[in-house]
């Protein structure tokens, strides 16, 4: 099993759903339409760069154009891996969130 972070698992999502645009700065916006936090560049690279060292997610870099001034635009895509620490995840937050159906009750979140 894959142990990933709740940001990590967020970026993760956001690569699934932006597919062939999952470059850093619209997952970036994508994030922060989803909880509203505006993370940093490095807040949104860091994490990246950490999934892609774990095999989770693959980098490519795109071909530059004058916009970026010769830099090249870095795509993301999840791996096999990286869907199956999804899941993983998925299911110990439901295991997690079953537990106690009553206690949860008691507190409004059932």
């Amino acid at each position: 099993m894959t142990t990933i972070s709740r940001t990590e698992e967020i970026l993760l999502l956001m690569v699934c759903k932006l597919g062939d645009e999952a470059f850093a700065m619209q997952i970036r916006e994508e994030v922060k339409a989803l909880t509203g936090k505006l993370y940093s560049i490095g807040g949104i690279y860091v994490p990246l760069d950490r999934l892609t060292a774990k095999g989770l997610l693959k980098m490519e870099d795109m071909a530059s154009d004058e916009e970026r001034m010769g830099r090249p635009r870095r795509r993301f895509a999840i791996t096999s891996q990286g869907i199956m620490a999804l899941k993983e995840t998925r299911e110990i937050e439901q295991a997690m969130w079953d537990i106690s159906p009553d206690v949860l009750q008691k507190m409004g979140l059932g």
